[in-house]
């Protein structure tokens, strides 16, 4: 690199974007069902669950922040693999 040239890199870039400790899409995912069972449905029970698994996913995304992005991926490849 010369001398006296810098690139900017904004963190944006390079990190996942958390919501609560947990990526985007899942916490937006797992909340939605909640609200929309615990309210709609008047089951109150879904709440307490909804809170467990929200921390089991912060838990999961401190150890791999990547980790979503990884099962995801693993999910839609191809379970049978051809020379």
């Amino acid at each position: 690199m010369m001398e006296g040239y810098e690139i900017p890199l904004h963190r944006s870039l390079t990190e996942v974007i958390l919501l609560g400790g947990v990526p985007r899409t899942p916490a937006i995912l797992l909340w939605t069902t909640s609200a929309a069972i615990g309210f709609g449905l008047q089951q109150i029970w879904v709440l307490p669950f909804a809170i467990l698994m929200h921390v089991v996913l912060v838990a999961l995304t401190r150890r791999d922040p990547f980790f979503f992005e990884v099962f995801i991926r693993a999910l839609k490849s191809p379970k049978r693999l051809d020379p």
